[in-house]
């Protein structure tokens, strides 16, 4: 997705990509309906007229600030599932990661992508298939990824890849939302655990442990 940020035109008088970060920022503590334009250009710094010549408007700057978003704070799950050697190592890895990313100090708490979805207008149509497309893509990922053990015989082959994926995918979501009704890392860790445990007894029921 290419971001109205990327247009021609006179120089900038502030820094965009700065100004994205702060967006972003905001739009995660708040969500994409409760964000005003007034409480963006606040936080970014610029008046409204620089808002809409760098990003175009409200929704092609949240897209903007998403698409950042993905690239960093929510790039672990993909490097998770290409360098762990199993399917369930790198779900574990995964959850364990959002335990401490989705509670630590520093920036809101929870996932922009996850959160974000949550109470956005249907008339924010764009908005509203894009996340869902985003979410949507966690489960297919993993998903693909257990399938493959089951194909290499690292799962027995009853295996049933779509409902390990979509369970292991409603522990992520759910992690997210307990972290932003105040759940600490240890709560988190400790949710981890047990849902860990019945993913694997899911995945191979003849398995010791």
């Amino acid at each position: 997705m290419k971001s109205a940020a990327g247009k021609r035109g006179r120089p900038r008088s502030f820094d965009t990509s700065a100004a994205l970060l702060r967006a972003m920022t905001l739009f995660w503590e708040k969500g994409y309906e409760a964000t005003s334009l007034s409480d963006l250009t606040t936080a970014m710094g610029i008046a409204p007229p620089s808002l809409y010549a760098a990003f175009g408007n409200k929704e092609e700057l949240f897209l903007a600030a998403v698409e950042e978003y993905a690239k960093t704070y929510g790039s672990y799950l993909r490097r998770a599932l290409d360098e762990e050697p199993t399917a369930l190592a790198a779900i574990e890895r995964i959850l364990l990661h959002a335990a401490r990313q989705f509670t630590e100090r520093g920036h809101p708490r929870g996932c922009l992508v996850i959160c974000g979805a949550l109470g956005t207008d249907e008339s924010a149509v764009r908005v509203r298939k894009v996340l869902e497309d985003m979410r949507r893509a966690k489960e297919r990922w993993m998903r693909r990824r257990i399938q493959a053990d089951v194909d290499a015989g690292v799962l027995p082959k009853e295996t049933d890849a779509a409902a390990l994926a979509r369970f292991a995918d409603a522990l992520l979501e759910g992690l997210c939302l307990k972290a932003r009704l105040g759940a600490s890392r240890r709560d988190l860790e400790k949710a981890v655990e047990v849902g860990l445990a019945a993913l694997r007894k899911a995945a191979d029921p003849a398995a010791e442990g």
